[in-house]
């Protein structure tokens, strides 16, 4: 049976004013205005065409995708967006930074740090149901992941269409170096930590990421897969926040916590990611 194909009413020379607004303040690193005037709040067809013709432009340039991540796991976000389903990103690898290292705030606009379960694929999710079963076989390990988001929209003012053409509102992330398989640790079970210089700024755990991480990286893999970008083998996936956000500033050390997978931190730093 065909599924017929979702498609959008906004045009395409909205769609690009909206990317080259978004592309703009990546390379000036000067936040936008939201382009919800341009492709709406809900039109998920027109986001993720933004979304793509902005990562096409950073391909051209060089980047290399590494993988991807799910944003908007959490029930009370979704229903501060609007929205009753999670988005997803594209990870880079530039936006990778070694655990224990620095971060240089002249990377980000406006971060915000999540703690969360990071998986590692063994074997591409192209093919057959991509249910639960077949999503935990595809999965090498598990580890603590330090994401930070990051807005290139002004004052974090956004919406769901928002939010996914700014590439889930990616920024960088830290993995953390414990690697644990799926026979070793259960991601719904685990509980989270994140400090920062020492101050608890956030708690929670696996069941706050869609019920379960796992479920989260099904509906990324059936999702990729309906936009036509699979994921594949050796990728990162970030799963999603296990706990509310919080602000970082320059010279705090972020350490994160998941029980099972050990710790994961980063020290933000001033200056140029030389």
């Amino acid at each position: 049976m065909s599924q017929q194909t979702p498609s959008t009413t906004v045009s395409d020379a909205d769609i690009a004013k909206a990317a080259d607004r978004l592309y703009a303040a990546i390379e000036a690193g000067v936040p936008c205005e939201p382009v919800r005037d341009l492709i709406g709040e809900t039109d998920l067809v027109a986001a993720y065409k933004v979304q793509n013709q902005v990562n096409a432009r950073k391909q051209a340039a060089g980047a290399k995708v590494v993988g991807r991540k799910i944003g908007l796991t959490s029930k009370a976000v979704q229903e501060q967006l609007g929205v009753g389903q999670p988005d997803l990103g594209v990870l880079f690898e530039d936006m990778d930074f070694p655990n224990g290292g620095d971060i240089p705030m002249s990377r980000l606009i406006q971060p915000k740090i999540e703690g969360e379960v990071g998986f590692v694929l063994g074997k591409d999710l192209i093919e057959g149901e991509l249910d639960k079963a077949q999503v935990r076989d595809a999965i090498e390990y598990a580890v603590a992941a330090l994401e930070i988001c990051d807005s290139r929209v002004e004052n974090w003012d956004i919406r769901f269409g928002d939010t996914v053409a700014d590439n889930a509102s990616s920024g960088v992330y830290v993995l953390g170096t414990e690697r644990r398989t799926l026979a070793e640790v259960e991601p719904v079970d685990v509980e989270m930590t994140m400090s920062v210089d020492g101050r608890e700024v956030s708690t929670g755990n696996g069941a706050a990421c869609l019920g379960d991480p796992i479920e989260a990286v099904v509906w990324l893999a059936q999702t990729a897969r309906e936009l036509g970008q699979p994921l594949l083998a050796g990728q990162v996936i970030l799963s999603g926040a296990l706990g509310p956000m919080a602000t970082v500033a320059a010279g705090e050390t972020v350490t994160v916590t998941v029980s099972g997978l050990g710790t994961v931190s980063a020290r933000f730093v001033e200056g140029n990611n030389a």
